[in-house]
C-alpha cells in the first residue's frame, strides 16, 4: 500500500569528500565468493483470470522477457576482490580497523574506512539496480551503502547514496537520501534507476563504515547484494511446478495499527511491510523479545509490529517500506536476508517448497486481485505462505481488517500480473540456517 508511496524527494546530503535445465532461476557459487543468481522471465497472462487466447499467448511468449541477475558478496574471498581503506576483511565481514578519514554527517563528526566492488557486469543490459546489505552497527556507528552505474554508451554516474544505516535510531536516523540526478542516473528511494533513453551495463557497490570520533565501537557489513533487472513484455501465466503446499506462518493485520506512533508511519496503510516481516519473522521464531518492544503501549494488539515497524523506518522519505531496510533489519535476526526480483510463481514455489516464504511486493487497480481486502494500491507488501493443488497462491495479506482475515488465496494469472507488472517480481528473501536457499 502507501509504504511505497514517495513523498517529493529532498536533496541528497554532503557526505563523503573523496576527489535458465530449464530452470527459469539458475544459482551458482563462484570461486570468489560471489552468489550470481540470472533470472529470465517466464510471468503473466495480459488480465483476468482465464489465459489469454492461444495466438496471444503466442506473441507473448514471443516477446522478450524480463531479465533480473542478482549478486552477492558473503566471504572473506569475495570482499577481497574489492578494494579496501581502513577496513578490516574477516570471519565474512569487512569491518571498521584503522580509520582513513573524517566526515561531518548529521551534524556529527565520524571516521570512516570504506570497501568498494570491482565493477559487475550482467549478462543483459538493464535499466534497475535494487541493493541490500546486512550490518552490524553498535551504538554510535552507521554504515553508508552507494552504487554507481555505467551505461552502454560508456558514460558512468555519480555514487549514489541508497542508505545511511543504522539498526538504532536513538542517536542516529536511518535515512534515504533524494533523487541524487544525474544524465546516466538517478535513485527512487531505495532503487538506481537509468535515466530517460539510458541503458545500463555495469555497476559498483560502495560501503563506508563509520562511527563517531571517539568511538571505539566496531561497524561492519556481512553482505552485500545487488539486483539488476531489466523490464520485458509481460509474459504467459506460469504453470504450476510443485503442487500444495503451505507454511505455517503467523498472522497479522496492519489494519489493526491504525493511527499508531505517527512519527513512525502511524500504522494502517503505511505499515504493510513491517507486518509481513512481522509474520516472516514470526515464522522463523526470530521475532524480537517483549523487552525490545516494552516501550510500544500495552493497550496495542501485536506489539512487536510497532517495534518493527520502528527498526525499519525511513527517516529521509517518510516511512516502512524502504525494501533494503526491510532486510537488512531481518538479516540481522534470522541471519540471512536480501531484496531480489523473481521471473514467476515458478521460482516462488521452489522458495516456498524449501520452507522460505517470501514477502512480495505488489501493485493494482481496481478488479485486478479478486478477493483482495483493498481495491487498490500503487505498492503494497504482501507474503506468500503456499500454493494450492491447481496453483494458486496462498497469500497472508495484512491489508485485511482483523488478523482473522489475513489468510487469502489468490488466481494465479492474476496474482502474477500485479506482482511481475508492479515492481518486476521484487521479493524479501529471509532465511535461517535450517532452511537454506533452494538447490538449483
Amino acid at each position: 500500500m502507501s509504504s511505497r508511496t514517495r513523498p517529493r524527494s529532498r536533496p541528497a546530503p554532503t557526505l563523503l569528500r573523496r576527489p535458465p535445465g530449464r530452470l527459469p532461476l539458475r544459482a551458482r557459487a563462484l570461486g570468489v565468493g560471489l552468489l550470481a543468481l540470472a533470472l529470465v522471465g517466464v510471468a503473466l497472462t495480459e488480465g483476468g483470470t482465464a489465459a489469454s487466447p492461444p495466438a496471444a499467448q503466442a506473441r507473448l511468449a514471443a516477446a522478450p522477457a524480463a531479465q533480473h541477475t542478482f549478486r552477492q558478496v558473503t566471504t572473506d574471498a569475495g570482499f577481497r576482490t574489492g578494494v579496501g581503506e581502513g577496513v578490516r576483511v574477516a570471519g565474512g565481514a569487512v569491518s571498521l580497523a584503522s580509520p582513513v578519514g573524517r566526515t561531518t554527517y548529521a551534524g556529527k563528526r565520524w571516521e570512516l574506512g570504506r570497501w568498494t566492488s570491482a565493477w559487475s557486469r550482467p549478462a543483459h543490459s538493464f535499466d534497475e539496480l535494487v541493493p541490500s546489505w546486512d550490518a552490524t552497527t553498535p551504538p554510535d556507528t552507521h554504515v553508508q551503502v552507494s552504487a554507481r552505474v555505467l551505461s552502454t554508451t560508456g558514460r558512468t554516474s555519480g555514487w549514489k547514496l541508497l542508505g545511511a544505516y543504522s539498526t538504532r535510531d536513538a542517536a542516529f536516523l536511518r535515512t534515504s537520501s533524494g533523487t541524487q540526478s544525474d544524465a546516466v542516473a538517478r535513485v527512487a528511494t531505495d532503487t538506481v534507476r537509468a535515466a530517460s533513453g539510458v541503458s545500463l551495463q555495469r555497476y559498483q557497490l560502495r560501503v563506508v563504515v563509520l562511527r563517531l570520533v571517539g568511538s571505539r565501537a566496531v561497524p561492519a557489513v556481512r553482505s552485500v547484494q545487488a539486483v539488476a533487472s531489466s523490464r520485458g513484455a509481460l509474459q504467459p501465466t506460469s504453470r504450476p511446478l510443485l503442487g500444495a503446499r503451505s507454511l505455517a506462518v503467523p498472522r497479522y493485520s496492519q489494519m489493526i495499527h491504525r493511527g499508531e506512533y505517527p512519527q513512525y508511519g502511524g500504522g494502517g496503510q503505511a505499515w504493510c511491510s513491517p507486518t509481513s516481516l512481522s509474520m516472516i519473522l514470526g515464522y522463523y521464531g526470530a521475532l524480537p523479545p517483549a523487552q525490545t518492544y516494552a516501550w510500544v503501549s500495552p493497550s496495542y494488539r501485536d506489539r512487536v509490529v510497532d517495534h518493527v515497524a520502528r527498526a525499519v523506518y525511513d527517516h529521509g522519505y517518510r516511512g516502512a517500506g524502504n525494501w533494503a531496510f526491510n532486510t537488512a533489519y531481518a538479516a540481522q535476526r534470522t541471519g540471512s536476508a536480501f531484496v531480489t526480483r523473481l521471473s514467476s510463481l515458478r521460482d516462488a514455489e521452489r522458495f516456498i517448497a524449501s520452507g522460505v516464504p517470501l514477502a512480495a511486493s505488489v501493485s493494482f487497480s481496481r478488479g485486478q486481485l479478486t478477493g483482495a481486502p483493498i481495491s487498490s494500491t500503487n505498492g503494497h507488501l504482501v507474503v506468500i505462505t503456499g500454493f494450492t493443488a491447481r496453483g494458486d497462491v496462498v497469500v497472508h495479506d495484512p491489508a485485511a481488517a482483523s488478523n482473522a482475515g489475513v489468510r487469502r488465496v489468490y488466481d494465479r494469472a492474476q496474482f502474477e500480473r500485479v506482482w511481475q507488472g508492479g515492481s518486476r517480481g521484487t521479493v524479501y528473501v529471509v532465511h535461517d540456517a535450517a532452511h537454506p536457499l533452494p538447490a538449483w
